[in-house]
């Protein structure tokens, strides 16, 4: 039954809108122009960018935002929207970015960043969306994270971005050669000195910003100690394999970042010990060091190593 004012056979915006969000001028063509004014003037519509509306009860969601940035823009997610897509970065309440050719002056929208790239964009489908590629999306967000001047959320991007960066390679997204490539396409982009760094520690073996702070400030080497190796794989008596953040084989020493992400659940700290009692069965000593200790006392951590290490290869 049709509702008073509205026409008889005239849909309702839910029917239309199956995915929550659609051009203006698709949902007029099955309408009318009028009936898409009466819907606005109600609020069963919701104009969330130039051209595109959505319905109420779903615009803030992030998927429909997202559709909602690519039909204005008729263009691809990019930059940390690209990264949120693949799942590499949380979804924000941020502004969604796109990029467009350079042949194209499209204006930014309300939630919408629009970057402009002579290049060609290569693109995949990503949770249902079509996106810029991994290894530029991650270079692209980076550049744009270390533009304050141009990017109010500058700073609070960047570790997201980082975190993006060594999740992307640890999960074998991208790989480091591929990140590289990409960012040496534009060697003069901002905080290209900062990734190239970020980047050798991860090729190095880090798979977390504690491993990288780790590296940074706590474990220690030549000439004190002899060289460390990252993601060290030792064999278990039940065939199973361990790899280690940090260890040094011929004192048979590992060290153990142990961050919230991956040790912070009480079936975690079950799974570690077990880990644990293993390698001590083939001679290991595991030394585990928390976030909090690692960060409050770096250089008390790197003593208690060096005399763990020093002691351990006095005996061999």
């Amino acid at each position: 039954m049709p509702r008073i004012g509205e026409p008889f056979g005239v849909p309702r915006p839910v029917d239309l809108l199956p995915s929550g969000v659609a051009r203006r001028s698709e949902v007029a063509a099955l309408t009318s122009t009028s009936t898409v004014g009466r819907w606005l003037a109600r609020g069963e519509l919701l104009l969330v960018a130039p051209g595109v509306v959505a319905l109420p009860g779903r615009a803030d969601s992030w998927a429909v935002r997202a559709q909602a940035a690519m039909l204005y823009a008729d263009a691809p997610l990019s930059h940390l929207s690209a990264l949120s897509a693949a799942g590499l970065v949380r979804r924000t309440a941020g502004p969604l970015h796109v990029t467009v050719g350079l042949g194209r002056c499209l204006r930014d929208a309300r939630d919408v960043v629009v970057h402009r790239s002579g290049r060609r964009l290569a693109t995949i489908r990503s949770d249902g969306l079509e996106v810029v590629e991994p290894a530029r999306s991650l270079v692209d967000a980076w550049w744009w994270a270390w533009s304050p001047v141009r990017n109010g959320r500058a700073a609070a991007e960047r570790p997201l971005v980082r975190q993006a960066v060594v999740e992307a390679v640890r999960t074998r997204v991208v790989r480091v050669s591929g990140v590289r490539r990409e960012s040496d396409r534009m060697p003069r982009h901002p905080g290209r000195a900062e990734l190239v760094a970020l980047l050798e520690l991860v090729a190095g073996g880090c798979q977390s910003e504690l491993e990288v702070f780790g590296v940074r400030h706590v474990l220690p080497g030549p000439p004190g100690v002899p060289a460390y190796v990252q993601q060290h794989r030792v064999v278990l008596p039940d065939g199973r394999a361990a790899e280690l953040d940090a260890a040094w084989p011929e004192a048979r020493v590992a060290v153990e970042l142990d961050g919230a992400a991956f040790h912070g659940s009480r079936e975690a700290r079950e799974r570690d010990l077990r880990r644990d009692s293993a390698l001590a069965a083939l001679g290991w000593v595991v030394l585990r060091f928390s976030y909090a200790r690692l960060v409050g006392d770096p250089a008390g951590c790197r003593r208690e190593i060096v005399a763990v290490l020093r002691h351990r290869l006095a005996d061999r």
